[in-house]
């Protein structure tokens, strides 16, 4: 992985009873994001003590290209669906390789 890459760490918490919509939702952004320019990595993880998390974990090799992935229809649309669906906005955290 490139030295300099982005890292984005995205927590989504369903609404309890909402779990099975936001994963269903949220999968659907990983193949095409995948495929994404600069796309490194794009994995989500849903916790096992609790079922309402979830957790992307990406890398991209510049902000840039993160930025063109957020302004994709698809994941506007995914988020607007999803923002029905969840107990509080998504925390967002981006980091930077150091080491």
């Amino acid at each position: 992985m490139n030295a300099k890459s982005l890292t984005v760490i995205a927590q989504i918490k369903a609404k309890p009873g909402k779990e099975s919509q936001v994963r269903q939702e949220l999968l659907s952004l990983v193949a095409p994001s995948r495929k994404d320019a600069g796309c490194l990595n794009y994995d989500l993880h849903q916790a096992l003590d609790n079922p309402t998390l979830f957790v992307f974990h990406e890398n991209w090799t510049s902000k840039a290209h993160l930025d063109q992935h957020l302004q994709k229809p698809d994941l506007q649309a995914v988020l607007g669906r999803v923002g029905q669906l969840v107990a509080e906005p998504p925390q967002i955290t981006l980091w930077e390789k150091i080491g």
